[in-house]
């Protein structure tokens, strides 16, 4: 079920764009700004609206550790914004001049795309902060752009219809013809799936077009010689172009928003319509899904961005797997926990696990020895940071496997909780999560929306041992 929990009506202008990382919300719009969110309560934050472009912004994306925010415009330009304090890292000029449409960063951050009204596509060093690689589409504007998760290709989408597969070396791999009047939106799933008849392992990518189709596609997921594109099956249920889509972190939904003015979400593995979503009052030009959130965000020519709460199918883990099963943490493969990492903004430490092997099972075996002796992390903090996330993922797939007693999970993230504390309205919380209300001048409870009169959280130990016994129990 999607719930309409908030509506954000700052921008001016036409909405083009929605992004999440793990802790922001950003937007950017006809008004030549990009808005950023905190996803604690959606407030705006202090150094929002980002004002850099002199027109139209028509893409933003977070870099995978969410650090780095890229906006692009008609200006011409890509400009690399700090997330931490709004400041302008870099601007990026396409060589051309051309209006830039779109941007995406690659999963490890070394490069990010940008593609321009003309059909130039540019590959830009992160580091450096320099040209590293530039081509063109055969025809028409460039208009979309999805990376593989590992990083080995990317796809774009242009205005005459066609799809073309780049190499991370910039090499045109191929080309389809897959929408008659136009490409407009397309997303990479960030987990494999099966082919279902050989086991083969498969990219799953979405496109959308001025045709009023969503079509889903397979594209190799090791052998990139001689690759195509595998048409897998076309979506219907708009009665207008489609022009916006993504899929959610498992890759078992689909977001998509129409000029029909609605938003639907589609079953990838069925293809049936899950729900259907209509509070814009005109075209709905983005939508995106909260990486390990249960939000959806659906940007609008309203002016307007809608955030849902969302609930869909789940592993045990709270961490699906993207082909349509209910797969275990200890039965993930290594490309799993490799996706896994990416959703935790581990994505520096994908290499080290893929180069030891580190499976499902391997990974709940982690422990602070192993990863400084025998993964050789040096840093302290580091190895605190990756066994906390482990530890985390352990006590989901207990929680995810059997019903969580509803006073264990904290009333804002209702999530199970590792270090309840007590406010001043009597009810329990997760400690992070009540200070980030607190800090973001909530002066209220997050439970009766009356005044707390006091903004004091004592540690509620009792709870914690309780938590910890039913943890134990579950572990047997």
């Amino acid at each position: 079920m999607a719930t309409l929990i908030r509506t954000l009506a700052d921008h001016s202008d036409d909405v083009n764009y929605c992004a999440f990382s793990s802790s922001c919300l950003a937007t950017c719009s006809l008004d030549k700004t990009i808005r950023v969110y905190s996803l604690n309560d959606f407030a705006e934050l202090p150094y929002s609206p980002l004002k850099g472009h002199t027109y139209a912004v028509h893409c933003c994306c977070f870099s995978p550790s969410g650090h780095v925010l890229a906006s692009c415009s008609t200006d011409g330009t890509t400009v690399v914004w700090d997330t931490r304090d709004g400041q302008v890292l870099a601007v990026l000029e396409q060589p051309s001049g051309s209006p830039v449409r779109v941007c995406r960063f690659s999963p490890e951050s070394t490069y990010l795309v940008s593609g321009g009204a003309d059909g130039s596509v540019v590959l830009w060093n992160m580091q450096s902060w320099k040209l590293y690689r530039s081509g063109n589409v055969k025809d028409g504007s460039l208009v979309a752009c999805a990376f593989s998760p590992n990083g080995q290709f990317f796809v774009t989408g242009s205005s005459c219809g066609d799809l073309t597969l780049w190499d991370d070396k910039m090499r045109c791999l191929c080309n389809e013809k897959a929408h008659d009047l136009g490409v407009t939106c397309c997303d990479i799933s960030a987990l494999p799936v099966s082919d279902g008849e050989h086991g083969f392992r498969y990219f799953q990518l979405a496109s959308c077009g001025q045709d009023n189709q969503i079509k889903l596609w397979l594209i190799p997921f090791t052998d990139l010689s001689g690759v195509g594109f595998k048409h897998k099956c076309t979506l219907s249920g708009h009665s207008a172009p489609v022009l916006a889509c993504a899929f959610s972190g498992d890759g078992q939904m689909l977001v998509s928003g129409s000029v029909d003015k609605c938003v639907l979400i589609h079953e990838t593995s069925t293809g049936n319509t899950l729900h259907t979503l209509c509070r814009h009052t005109r075209y709905v030009t983005a939508c995106a899904f909260a990486p390990g959130r249960p939000f959806l965000a659906t940007g609008s020519m309203d002016k307007t961005v809608n955030v849902w709460q969302f609930e869909g199918k789940q592993s045990r883990a709270g961490n699906p797997v993207g082909d349509g099963s209910t797969v275990a943490v200890e039965d993930w493969s290594e490309d799993d926990v490799s996706a896994w990492l990416r959703g935790q903004n581990l994505a520096d430490f994908v290499g080290l696990f893929k180069a030891n092997n580190i499976d499902g099972k391997e990974l709940l075996k982690l422990t602070r020895e192993s990863l400084a002796n025998e993964l050789r992390i040096e840093s302290l903090g580091l190895r605190s940071k990756v066994l906390q996330k482990i530890e985390d993922l352990r006590m989901s797939t207990i929680a995810g496997s059997v019903a969580v007693p509803d006073e264990f999970l904290c009333p804002i993230t209702r999530e199970l909780m590792k270090d309840p504390v007590i406010a001043a309205d009597g009810y329990s919380y997760e400690k992070t999560a009540m200070e980030n209300w607190i800090s973001t001048n909530r002066r209220s409870s997050p439970m009766t929306n009356l005044p707390l009169p006091s903004l004091l959280l004592t540690p509620n130990r009792t709870l914690k041992m309780a938590i910890g016994r039913w943890l134990e129990t579950q572990r047997k």
